[in-house]
C-alpha cells in the first residue's frame, strides 16, 4: 500500500461511516443510504470539498473548473447541495448543484432534472460508490442529454476492484469516457486497510486483505 498516512477529513468520515454501519468490512460494502445525520453529511461534505478544492489546484492533473455539482438521485442531493455549500463557505468556491428525479414530473417546470440548468455548464458528477459503473454512466448520459460537460467525477470510495472487463478498473472505465484522471475519491480501499492497521483492527484487516486478493485491482 503506497498510503502511509491518512487525512484528518479521511479519518473523520471513516469513523463517522463505521459509528453507524455504513462501511462494512464481511463483505466489503459502503451503504452511503446510512449516511443521514447532521455530523455525518457534515464530515461528507468537508470530504467531498476538500478532495475537490485539492484536486482544482492541483500542479500535475488539475481538475477543470466547473459549473455545477450534479447529485444523482435519491441519495446524491444531499450531498451536492451540502457540498456546494462547504466549497463556497470554506473554500470561497460558487458553483451551483443540480440533481435528477427517478421519472419525469408533468406539471410546473416538468422535467427529470432540478437546480440549476447545466446546458452549456461544466458539471462535476458526485458518487458514493462505484462497483459495475452503471449508475454513473446513466448520470453521465443525463447531463450530456441536458446539454452539460461532465468534466469528472468524485466518489467517496473507490473500491479498486477490477472492472467489467475483467482487467482494468471501473475508474479506467468511465475516465474512458470522460478524460484520465477525471475520477476522483475520497478514500480508496488501501486508505481503508491503513486506518484498520492503525485501529488495531487485525481480524477486519485480514478479512479485507483476503478480498483484495480476490477482487482488488492488482
Amino acid at each position: 500500500m503506497a498510503s502511509t498516512s491518512l487525512e484528518t477529513y479521511q479519518t473523520e468520515l471513516i469513523e463517522h461511516a463505521m459509528s453507524v454501519g455504513a462501511l462494512k468490512q464481511s463483505p466489503y460494502f459502503f451503504n452511503a443510504g446510512l449516511l443521514c445525520t447532521g455530523p455525518i453529511l457534515a464530515a461528507l461534505s468537508t470530504a467531498y470539498a476538500q478532495t475537490v478544492a485539492t484536486a482544482l489546484s492541483s500542479p500535475s492533473s488539475p481538475l477543470p473548473e466547473f459549473d455545477v455539482l450534479f447529485g444523482p438521485a435519491y441519495k446524491g442531493i444531499p450531498f451536492a447541495s451540502t457540498t456546494a455549500l462547504v466549497l463556497y463557505t470554506k473554500h470561497n468556491i460558487a458553483v451551483g448543484f443540480a440533481y435528477d428525479r427517478k421519472e419525469a414530473k408533468d406539471h410546473g417546470e416538468g422535467g427529470k432534472m432540478v437546480g440549476v440548468d447545466v446546458k452549456g455548464k461544466k458539471v462535476l458528477i458526485l458518487d458514493d460508490v462505484m462497483t459495475s459503473g452503471k449508475a454513473v454512466r446513466g448520470s453521465i448520459e443525463l447531463v450530456r442529454a441536458h446539454g452539460g460537460e461532465v468534466i469528472g467525477v468524485v466518489q467517496a470510495l473507490n473500491r479498486e476492484e477490477v472492472g467489467q472487463d475483467g482487467v482494468s478498473s471501473t475508474v479506467k472505465e468511465i475516465e474512458g469516457l470522460i478524460g484520465e484522471g477525471r475520477v476522483l475519491s475520497i478514500l480508496r480501499m488501501r486508505e481503508l486497510m491503513l486506518w484498520l492497521e492503525k485501529d488495531g483492527q487485525t481480524e477486519n484487516l485480514e478479512k479485507m486483505k483476503a478480498y483484495w486478493d480476490q477482487y482488488g485491482l492488482k
